[in-house]
């Protein structure tokens, strides 16, 4: 079964400017510019039938592409473990708007989608659970807490597989779908 999830690709140039943040960490784990997204739902682990409906209802939704921008870094972490290093996006209605959008098509094509709150960001490194990060972490957050990144025009989103691979996950986009009116 595929794993599957829905995001923004972020634009070549934006990668490049989230590329030259990615030093200082160690033990990150970097994330390759062609795995940044922004994730509007993770779907899963997805049956073959319930992934061919959600790939076709994904195309009736119609909105007008919109500006994504990012500003600043943040650390996902579970209890006092980092579990990520992430470039934050700004809210906006039009992301808010797309990311429920998307969310209600999966679960009206019978997918479980995660229910936490929608925080838009791009993963720059990800940590295994023996990381040490120490004053490192906290270093390169204060060095970048001021990152801007963008804005680029979002036209379009896409649906992707996720699998695992020796250096971490290959994402491969199944679908895009275009943002127009």
């Amino acid at each position: 079964m595929p794993r599957l999830f829905v995001a923004l690709p972020v634009p070549e140039e934006v990668a490049d400017d989230l590329l030259a943040l990615q030093s200082g960490v160690p033990d990150a784990r970097w994330q390759p510019a062609e795995n940044f997204h922004v994730t509007l739902c993770f779907a899963g682990e997805v049956q073959g039938g319930a992934m061919r409906d959600l790939e076709e209802e994904l195309s009736d939704i119609a909105g007008p592409p919109f500006s994504v921008a990012i500003a600043g870094v943040e650390q996902f972490s579970s209890g006092k473990q980092p579990r990520a290093l992430v470039a934050t996006v700004e809210k906006s209605e039009r992301l808010d708007w797309l990311q429920q959008k998307v969310s209600t098509v999966a679960r009206n094509c019978g997918i479980e989608v995660e229910r936490r709150k929608f925080r838009p960001h791009v993963t720059l490194a990800r940590f295994g659970s023996s990381a040490e990060t120490g004053h490192h972490l906290a270093q390169f957050m204060a060095s970048h807490s001021t990152f801007k990144a963008g804005p680029w025009i979002a036209d379009h989103f896409a649906l992707y597989t996720s699998r695992s691979g020796r250096s971490g996950s290959i994402y491969t986009e199944e679908a895009a779908y275009g943002l127009t009116f």
